[in-house]
């Protein structure tokens, strides 16, 4: 009968960090969805607008990679209202020869997070100036943490600045990363000028209504725009579209119906059968990412079935490494 690694939460914790070899997984996945073969069917959504909750389930099988990973992830965003964090879910690791079911990840989010964080700093190394070092973080949530934890891999991160609705929680998270990645960093009172002073800006919230607008962009600066994962959520003003010398979705179908282009679409700034090159195609070299330090860049990420397989992958393999997680014979 087969077996099953099961995996807990803590013990992909400890085989998982968000470090070097983390983005360089992603970055690699990235790369062998532009080379083709890949096979990454449309994500499953549904909306579970009672509870304010999203269930997303996003899958792909690459091509070298011999298992793929099923991942389930339910977002509840009042979940933090009664001590509960907003994400959890799993990740089911199958052969890509047979099938069968190789490993249970119950990682409840966790390497969603880290898997959409190594995203961040894989657009930030290819689209944001190399001498970029300052950051402006709007939101104040996980994925606030990890994106500017990401940045410090990628770039030479010298300052940094958070922005919220939240005073209280921007000024919390500013002090923790103080510590946790050893620069300065700071709470802003006014979004405009913590986004006018940064090389590079990451929006990090589930807003439904732009929290960036055109007007704050400079010239040089790159934006990664990663909250927008549904049809209701929009973080960047339409116009940042005019303002932009280059736009890169991650996976170009995923952002005309869930991403920050769908709103774009919907205001009527970008054509609906736009074509823009994705960023596997600049991880790959195939088509040219920044090209002058002047430019404004943009990256949109809804996230991808091949960063779970890969993340999924990296962590069955450390975990084996340390013969951790349990096994099960069905």
């Amino acid at each position: 009968m087969p077996t099953i690694r099961i995996l807990t939460e803590a013990e992909l914790r400890s085989a998982v960090p968000l470090d070097g070899e983390a983005v360089a997984c992603v970055e690699t996945a990235f790369r062998a969805l532009a080379r083709g073969g890949v096979v990454m069917p449309p994500i499953l959504s549904m909306a579970i607008a009672d509870y304010n909750g999203e269930v997303d389930v996003k899958t792909a099988y690459v091509p070298g990679i011999g298992s793929f990973a099923l991942k389930v992830s339910p977002g509840f965003f009042d979940n933090p209202e009664i001590g509960l964090p907003s994400t959890s879910g799993l990740m089911i690791l199958f052969s890509a020869k047979t099938g069968q079911v190789e490993a249970l990840l119950l990682d409840n989010g966790y390497l969603t997070d880290v898997r959409t964080a190594a995203a961040g700093a894989v657009a930030a190394r290819h689209l944001a100036r190399p001498d970029a070092r300052s950051a402006t973080i709007l939101g104040t949530g996980m994925q606030a943490r990890l994106q500017l934890k990401a940045l410090t891999l990628v770039r030479p991160i010298e300052r940094a600045v958070i922005w919220g609705r939240d005073r209280g929680k921007a000024d919390a998270l500013a002090a923790m990363m103080t510590g946790a990645i050893q620069v300065p960093v700071e709470a802003a009172t006014d979004p405009e000028r913590a986004v006018a002073g940064a090389d590079i800006v990451v929006t990090t919230t589930p807003a439904t209504s732009p929290i960036l607008k055109a007007d704050w962009l400079r010239p040089g600066q790159h934006v990664t725009a990663m909250g927008s994962d549904q049809h209701t959520k929009n973080e960047l003003e339409p116009a940042c579209f005019a303002r932009a010398d280059l736009y890169v979705p991650d996976r170009l179908s995923q952002t005309r119906s869930l991403g920050e282009l769908r709103s774009a679409i919907d205001a009527g700034r970008v054509a609906a059968d736009a074509e823009f090159a994705e960023l596997g195609a600049v991880v790959d070299g195939q088509v040219p990412g920044r090209t002058t330090p002047e430019q404004i860049t943009v990256a949109d990420l809804t996230g991808t079935g091949v960063q779970d397989t890969a993340i999924a992958t990296l962590a069955r393999e450390r975990a084996a490494a340390s013969d951790a997680g349990t096994d099960f014979t069905s």
